[in-house]
């Protein structure tokens, strides 16, 4: 028997995802016509013998009720459940603290996914991997740009042995071009392993606080919270490949974070893409008498799109929006209730919720080249070219023409904006 945990964060976690977190949890928001989540739920729903799925996170209880109870019926063979944090213990330390329940049915191996990254998931190959080798864990690396390298958590392989010799956060100097993905398979043993590590932490800040106390320096609210905190990269996979216990997987098909909004645009496109190679019959396709499709398209059952219309390539048309006479979409996601009015474009963007865009108006950001392009939505105080984004309820008015801008909801945009942040 099998589990899964994926780390969904919480609201203060999300903050490079704004405008979009203001309105849905950046786990919920959807890229591929599903929300975040529901793709990796979909590929661990086909992981041979696996039993439940659980959601650690510090959102509210009820916020995921709801997407839980669709995933219960949409794989009633998987039990779901959602786990609240409520201090900050790190990223392994929720992992640690609900270990029982976690451990409840005695499964062998655990996946531990984070939620802010898109990927085709090849968890069954991971897991033959990590059974073959017999190590305490394995995690899935890719092979990222050498001037990227930097940014991610990076692992030196044994290439021979598969092992992951060592393993550092985010270096300042180049150590590997292979990143972890964020994907992680464990032996249920690792529980025994992260005990040994917060008990012989407890003992070194004990031994601080004594030293301290002899010289009158002891401050113990500061040593209490962080001796229970348990990092996940720093604290446990260092250690694991110092000690010979980790081994490392090579994703070969696509993976990208989600960490900023317009990182949902790259991410769309990868996995409308991968639904197309594999036939996905949700994908819209041309017809006769319209509108054109271009490439992989997904338009909502609700969604009204008129027949002069032309979409994509990598496009997602979401519940209930309107698409009028002769409107031009590539590149970018429309969500519930939006309104484009004729002839309008929308070009490498996201419209948000219940916006509106005039006749012959035009959203347009630029197109996304690297991981790089979408880390950040300004440097040195000015704006970068990214992609567009409109937050929720922004009005646009007819020709109006938003360029690599950021719009926070509740806006009525009467004029021309270029690369602008719009408060």
């Amino acid at each position: 028997m099998n589990k899964a945990v994926i780390l969904v964060g919480g609201p203060s976690r999300a903050t490079r995802f704004r405008p979009l977190s203001m309105h849905l949890p950046q786990p919920l928001f959807p890229v591929g016509g599903k929300p975040i989540i529901w793709h990796q739920i979909k590929a661990l729903s086909a992981v041979k013998d696996l039993r439940e799925i659980i959601l650690i996170g510090f959102f509210e209880d009820f916020v995921f009720r709801s997407f839980l109870d669709k995933c219960q019926e949409e794989f009633p063979e998987i039990a779901f459940k959602y786990l609240r944090e409520y201090s900050q213990l790190g990223t392994a330390g929720g992992f640690f603290h609900f270990r029982d329940q976690i451990m409840r049915g005695n499964p062998k191996n655990i996946f531990m996914l984070y939620t802010d990254i898109c990927c085709s998931f090849p968890l069954n190959d991971l897991l033959a991997q990590h059974e073959r080798h017999g190590r305490l864990g394995t995690i899935m690396v890719t092979k990222v740009e050498r001037s990227s390298a930097r940014l991610y958590g990076c692992v030196v392989v044994d290439y021979e042995t598969k092992l992951a010799a060592h393993y550092v956060e985010k270096p300042e100097t180049y150590v590997s071009d292979m990143a972890s993905t964020g994907v992680f398979v464990f032996h249920q043993d690792i529980f025994r392993f992260m005990a040994q590590i917060m008990d012989r932490r407890a003992n070194e800040f004990e031994h601080q606080r004594a030293n301290e106390r002899a010289y009158g320096r002891s401050d113990e609210s500061d040593d209490a919270n962080d001796v229970n905190r348990l990092r996940l990269e720093q604290d446990v996979l260092r250690q694991m490949a110092a000690d010979k216990k980790l081994s490392a997987y090579l994703c070969t098909g696509f993976w990208r974070q989600i960490k900023s909004a317009a990182s949902a645009v790259p991410a769309n496109a990868l996995y409308l893409q991968k639904a197309l190679k594999e036939s996905g019959s949700f994908l819209a396709g041309s017809k006769p008498e319209g509108p054109e499709i271009v490439g992989a398209v997904y338009i909502h059952p609700s969604a009204q799109v008129h027949p002069t219309a032309r979409l994509g390539p990598n496009v997602s048309i979401h519940a209930r929006a309107i698409v009028g006479p002769g409107v031009r979409i590539n590149d970018s996601i429309v969500l519930d209730n939006v309104h484009i009015k004729d002839n309008a474009a929308v070009l490498h963007s996201i419209v948000g919720w219940d916006s509106r865009i005039g006749s012959w108006g035009r959203v347009e950001g630029s197109p996304v080249t690297s991981s790089d392009d979408i880390d950040e939505v300004t440097h040195a105080g000015v704006k970068v070219n990214s992609i567009c984004i409109l937050g929720e309820d922004v009005h646009v008015k007819d020709e109006v023409f938003i360029r690599n801008s950021i719009v926070l909801p509740h806006k009525d945009l009467a004029g021309n904006k270029h690369n602008e942040v719009i408060m």
